[in-house]
């Protein structure tokens, strides 16, 4: 994980979020975000229920307007440029595909949206890649969640975006195919891609993020590696009072953001 850092940081970005800032009426929901994702990077953006994890997303996607800061995907902004939306993949923690299609038609209805024509040998060759290559003809309501996820994350995919944005893949998955998608994500790294993942498991976050943000009422209030991040509140009192044993991720993100549920 260091050697990957240590390669992150003479990067150019694919993503690059400045000085984000975005509000619903008088309320501010992002103040003033920044972080930048590049090439072979999954970058991890935490923080409580309502922090602004989830509008940040949505302006990356050009789904909400910023009130200012920029967004640049290869260095374009995104706003009204199809050409530059097309160099995303999104996967959003609840996607509805069409129930009376099996996996085999969702593959070939969304290539053909993306503008990409596969064979049945590409199609058997991307279920293979998933570990699903005789699930074909089920429909995606007999799958399992963990497979279901595999074939969202597929589709993410299918028009080689260059930023993958992921949005709590993992929610409600047991524990192997939870191990199961992180490898996915760690091969769609691997191959080049910048990822950005959202998630509720620190364990998670420290497993396979590269780097993390860690945002509460729409500003950054640390970032870093983990390592960094244990390193440096290791030592903080408001960590120490939470924490159990060794110092873990979990810990320094309770000690920053506070033990009080999120609604």
């Amino acid at each position: 994980m260091q050697e990957n850092t240590d390669k992150i940081k003479k990067k150019q970005p694919l993503l690059a979020v400045k000085d984000l800032k975005v509000n619903y009426g008088t309320f501010e929901a992002v103040r003033g975000v920044s972080f930048s994702v590049v090439a072979g990077e999954i970058f991890g953006l935490l923080g409580p229920n309502g922090a602004g994890k989830t509008t940040t997303l949505s302006a990356i996607e050009d789904l909400v307007k910023p009130a200012s800061g920029s967004i640049t995907v290869l260095g374009e902004t995104v706003d009204d440029k199809p050409s530059i939306k097309a160099q995303m993949g999104v996967q959003l923690q609840s996607t509805s595909f069409q129930p009376e299609l099996t996996v085999q038609e969702i593959i070939q209805l969304y290539s053909g949206l993306y503008g990409k024509e596969l064979s049945m040998e590409d199609i058997r060759g991307a279920l293979r890649s998933i570990e699903l290559e005789d699930q074909a003809q089920k429909h995606l309501s007999e799958l399992s969640g963990g497979q279901q996820q595999r074939v969202s994350l597929l589709i993410t995919t299918l028009h080689d975006p260059a930023v993958v944005l992921l949005d709590e893949p993992t929610t409600g998955l047991d524990p192997q195919s939870r191990r199961q998608l992180w490898k996915k994500v760690e091969d769609l790294r691997d191959k080049g891609r910048g990822i950005v993942l959202t998630t509720h498991s620190m364990e998670e976050a420290q497993a396979v993020c590269d780097r993390i943000a860690i945002i509460d009422h729409g500003q950054t209030i640390a970032s870093g590696t983990p390592t960094e991040l244990i390193a440096e509140y290791s030592h903080d009192p408001r960590v120490k009072e939470v924490a159990h044993g060794n110092i873990t991720l979990e810990d320094v993100f309770i000690g920053l953001t506070g033990s009080a549920i999120r609604e």
